[in-house]
């Protein structure tokens, strides 16, 4: 039996030697193939981060992820060539390949929604990190964007991250895009009272607070004719870092200044008539 073991290991490795011998031509050509491919699949994939990372309209993390896709999309080819060179059928292999990445983007159907909704959010820009946004039910400022997921800061402190997909599905509202903004004010004023005075004395409190702009100037209007009181409307223009601070100084000075000089703002009141039996 040991000798039978002997001859039977002996004429394996002959017949390796000689499978060698006549495909030494393909081994040596799939092995250059490999090394080949591979260095050119590594530059074109840092050629491509490099013309991404230059160009204004590509955030970095799009253009690492976008870089990385080619190269493994490179690799794939690479591999898929050397299998040739043995004679693999290459056709199986692209059907087999196809059909497993069906199978993964089916399993990972709401991650590659993510992914897809990060890469368009890097790549369209409706807001970048620091900025305030208001999308859905979740309002705050940007401090991360990744490709699955960002992540916010409430304004009341809270933090929230928020899939990328939801974000995408919505209407999102920039609040600091824009370097100035407008602020309306209405301030409801008794029928009894004068119009024309009212809106003389918002458009005064507007002139005299240095942060509204003159350009657009401010503007007063009569807003509403309500049940009980009639509508005085201001709009003024401001810088977007002073809308909050500016917006709370107005209000309160409205109604300290309409106290000063008798204008009332009257609470809502209804008439009830009660008829003798």
């Amino acid at each position: 039996m040991a000798g039978q073991d002997q001859i039977a290991q002996i004429g394996i490795l002959e017949q390796a030697l000689l499978w060698l011998k006549l495909n030494v031509i393909s081994i040596a050509g799939a092995f250059a193939v490999l090394i080949i491919g591979l260095i050119v699949a590594g530059a074109v994939s840092r050629a491509v981060e490099r013309a991404l990372k230059n160009s204004s309209k590509f955030d970095p993390t799009v253009a690492d992820f976008l870089s990385s896709l080619v190269k493994y999309a490179m690799w794939a080819l690479v591999l898929v060539t050397v299998l040739a060179q043995f004679g693999v059928e290459t056709t199986s292999i692209l059907a087999a390949l196809g059909g497993m990445a069906l199978a993964v983007g089916l399993a990972l159907q709401g991650t590659l929604s993510n992914v897809a909704s990060g890469v368009m959010i890097l790549v369209q820009k409706p807001f970048k990190v620091g900025e305030s946004i208001s999308a859905g039910p979740v309002t705050g400022t940007v401090e991360e964007i990744g490709l699955f997921t960002t992540q916010l800061k409430q304004f009341d402190g809270l933090f929230v991250m928020v899939p990328n997909s939801e974000l995408w599905n919505q209407a999102i509202i920039n609040f600091t895009r824009h370097p100035t903004r407008r602020f309306e004010l209405v301030v409801g004023i008794a029928y009894g009272d004068s119009m024309e005075q009212a809106r003389g004395e918002l458009l005064s409190l507007a002139k005299a607070d240095e942060r509204v702009l003159a350009d657009p100037e401010p503007v007063t209007f009569v807003n509403s004719l309500d049940d009980s009181s009639v509508g005085i409307g201001l709009r003024v223009w401001c810088a977007t870092p002073d809308y909050l601070a500016l917006s709370w100084d107005l209000t309160e000075k409205a109604k300290a200044r309409f106290d000063d000089v008798g204008i009332s703002i009257p609470f809502p009141q209804r008439e009830v008539i009660q008829r003798a039996a």
